[in-house]
């Protein structure tokens, strides 16, 4: 088995320059390699394998990003590390957040927060300005069917958000027959309405672009069939979500 000081080196997956999707303005984005999670609709197949990915230190990481600081400031963007499951190695995110606090860059973490909240996840919080939180099913039984787990430690760290006031955007993707029920959409608006941090609410149609990597991965894909998401299906989920 491979040993390396995790508080120093990461397995990453791949490093995205010019982000605009993961977080306010230009992002540098790292996608972390390894994840616990099994959905069915993940359109990042090849970063699940925890013992894949390039090992990475965090001189050498630090290093990419400052030389894109002098645009991604400016246009009040920052980094983001998602993944995969960006928090299965905190040791490293939370130094690498504090370098990044001294160079007076954002950070923001793209996770499913489906984690215990250990003393490291609180002190990685304490460095971090905004988490994109994605919240896999509002119904505890199809969250375990759709990726494999309960929604309860998801649940659980959105109320820690919550709870200490770290700003959030919850995340959902729109599903046709997984994520789409009325009953369950007006459910996830309560629950967003519980919390008093929450920045923005983002609905991500659901896709089939990630396919071809479960098939040169050797596996079938999950959602085969399934029709991808239109703009009436997401005008109607935030219609009901009061968005």
């Amino acid at each position: 088995m491979e040993k390396y000081d995790k508080s120093v080196f990461a397995k990453i997956h791949s490093i995205e320059s010019f982000g605009t999707v993961d977080g306010p303005g230009i992002r540098f984005v790292i996608f972390m390699q390894g994840c616990m999670l099994k959905c069915k609709y993940c359109h990042n197949r090849d970063t699940w394998d925890v013992h894949a990915g390039n090992l990475i230190s965090l001189e050498d990481l630090l290093a990419k990003i400052e030389r894109y600081k002098n645009y991604i400031l400016p246009s009040g963007g920052g980094v983001t590390v998602t993944g995969g499951e960006p928090l299965l190695q905190v040791k490293f995110l939370i130094n690498l957040f504090k370098e990044l606090k001294k160079r007076g860059i954002p950070t923001a973490i793209d996770t499913s927060g489906m984690v215990n909240i250990t003393d490291e996840i609180k002190e990685l919080l304490s460095y971090t300005d905004l988490v994109l939180l994605d919240i896999k099913h509002i119904n505890d039984q199809k969250c375990k069917d759709l990726v494999g787990f309960s929604n309860k430690r998801e649940l659980a760290f959105a109320r820690y958000l919550s709870d200490n006031n770290i700003p959030v955007w919850i995340r959902q993707v729109i599903i046709h027959g997984y994520t789409d029920d009325k009953e369950d959409l007006l459910e996830l608006k309560k629950f967003i309405e519980s919390l008093n941090n929450v920045k923005k609410v983002e609905l991500m149609p659901y896709h089939e672009l990630g396919k071809f990597k479960w098939e040169n991965l050797g596996f079938n894909y999950e959602l085969e069939g399934v029709p991808a998401a239109t703009s009436e299906d997401i005008g109607r989920a935030k219609k009901i979500l009061g968005i």
